[in-house]
C-alpha cells in the first residue's frame, strides 16, 4: 500500500456502491485497483436495511444494541431482527473477501473499509422517546465509547480476511457540518438541537482513531463535505489525513491542506464529481487540472502529487455496476496523470 511519503498516487472510492452482489463488486472493485490503488469493502444499500451506513456500523456497537422503528435505527434494551441481518450481511461480505483473496494470485497491499463516525452515528440514531440520539451528551459519549471498543474486532475480522495487506480505515462524517452548526432538526421538525463543541468532536475522533491504530490500522483517514470542512478538529483528532470533495473548497480551505500536506498528512482529493450519475465523466486531464492549478498556486512541490489518493466526490450507489467501474478506470487515469506531474 502507499504511504505517506510513497511515489505514486493513488485511487480509491468512498465505499457505497451499485447492486445486490457482494462478490460481483468485489471483483470488479479488486480488478480495477490494483496496487497502488486501494481496494475497499463495498457497501451494498439496494440489499436493503441492515446495508446501510447506518445499521452497517451501528452493527460494530458494543454493549449497545438497536433495532429499527418508523423512522430509523433506535438504540433498544436488546438487538432486534434488523440488527442480526445488519451484522449476517457484514459477516457475508468478510467471508467473501477472505474466499476472493485466499484465490488470487497476487493480492493487494493495502485493502480499505468505511466506519460511521460517531458524531454522524449519534445524529442518525433515535433514543426510547423517539428522539436523536445527538441530543444527549451521555448517549453521544456512549456511542463514541462503544464504536471504540467495536471496532477492534471488526479490524482483526478483516485482517484476517486478507492477510498481509495494509489495513486502511475511512471513519465517515457526512453530518458533522450540521452537527457543529446545530442545524439538525428535532424529531418534530419543529426546532434543532444543539451543536456539539469543536472539542467534543475532537475527543470523540481521537477516541475512535486511537482504537483503530491499538488494532494495528496502518492509516486512518475522516471523510467529510467540504461545507465547514473542520479540518484543523480532523488533524488535532490524530487522523493521518483526511478526505473531502475539492469542488467547493475556498481558497482558505486550500490553505489548510497544504498545512496539512506539508505536515506529512494525507489528502484523498475527492476530485471527480460523481453527484450526477447520468452525467458524462470529465476528461482526466481537466480532473488532473482541478487539482493541479491550486497545488500550484499554494506553492505546493510537484512532487507531492504522488502523495494523493483520489476518489470520486460521492458515494456510488446510485451508478450501475458497468458506469461505477468506469469511475474506478477514471480514477486509475488521474492517479497516473498526477504521477506524471509528479515526476517532472
Amino acid at each position: 500500500m502507499a504511504s505517506v511519503n510513497d511515489l505514486r498516487a493513488s485511487a480509491t472510492a468512498l465505499g457505497p456502491w451499485p447492486g445486490t452482489d457482494p462478490a460481483e463488486a468485489l471483483r470488479i472493485i479488486r480488478g480495477e485497483l490494483g496496487d497502488p490503488h486501494l481496494p475497499f469493502l463495498a457497501e451494498l444499500p439496494d440489499r436493503g436495511v441492515g446495508s446501510d451506513a447506518v445499521g452497517r456500523s451501528g452493527s460494530l456497537l458494543l454493549d449497545l444494541a438497536l433495532d429499527v422503528q418508523p423512522h430509523g435505527w433506535r438504540l433498544v434494551d436488546r438487538p432486534g431482527k434488523d440488527a442480526q441481518r445488519a451484522r449476517s450481511a457484514l459477516s457475508t461480505d468478510i467471508n467473501i473477501l477472505a474466499d476472493a483473496a485466499g484465490a488470487e494470485d497476487v493480492s493487494a497491499s493495502g485493502f480499505k473499509i468505511r466506519v460511521l463516525g460517531p458524531l454522524s452515528l449519534a445524529a442518525n440514531l433515535y433514543l426510547h422517546n423517539g428522539e436523536r440520539a445527538l441530543l444527549d451528551h451521555g448517549a453521544r459519549r456512549d456511542i463514541a465509547e462503544s464504536l471504540a471498543a467495536g471496532v477492534g474486532e471488526h479490524i482483526r475480522r478483516v485482517s484476517g480476511a486478507v492477510p498481509g495487506a495494509d489495513i486502511v480505515v475511512q471513519v465517515d462524517e457526512p453530518d458533522i457540518a450540521s452537527v457543529m452548526a446545530g442545524t439538525i432538526p428535532t424529531a418534530s421538525g419543529y426546532r434543532t438541537l444543539r451543536s456539539v463543541s469543536g472539542e467534543e468532536v475532537t475527543g470523540a475522533w481521537r477516541l475512535v482513531i486511537e482504537a483503530l491504530k491499538t488494532a494495528g490500522v496502518v492509516e486512518t483517514v475522516v471523510s467529510v463535505p467540504e461545507i465547514e470542512a473542520p479540518i484543523e478538529r480532523i488533524l488535532a483528532a490524530g487522523a493521518d489525513g483526511l478526505a473531502v470533495p475539492l469542488r467547493a473548497l475556498t481558497m482558505r480551505q486550500w490553505e489548510q491542506l497544504a498545512a496539512a500536506v506539508e505536515s506529512g498528512k494525507r489528502l484523498w482529493a475527492g476530485a471527480l464529481p460523481t453527484h450526477d450519475p447520468q452525467a458524462q465523466l470529465p476528461r482526466t486531464s481537466d480532473i488532473v487540472e482541478s487539482i493541479w492549478k491550486p497545488w500550484r498556486q499554494l506553492g505546493l512541490p510537484a512532487a507531492g502529487l504522488a502523495g494523493l489518493r483520489v476518489t470520486p466526490s460521492t458515494g456510488l450507489a446510485g451508478y450501475t455496476p458497468a458506469a461505477a467501474m468506469n469511475v474506478l478506470t477514471k480514477l486509475t487515469q488521474v492517479a497516473d496523470g498526477l504521477d506524471q506531474l509528479a515526476q517532472g
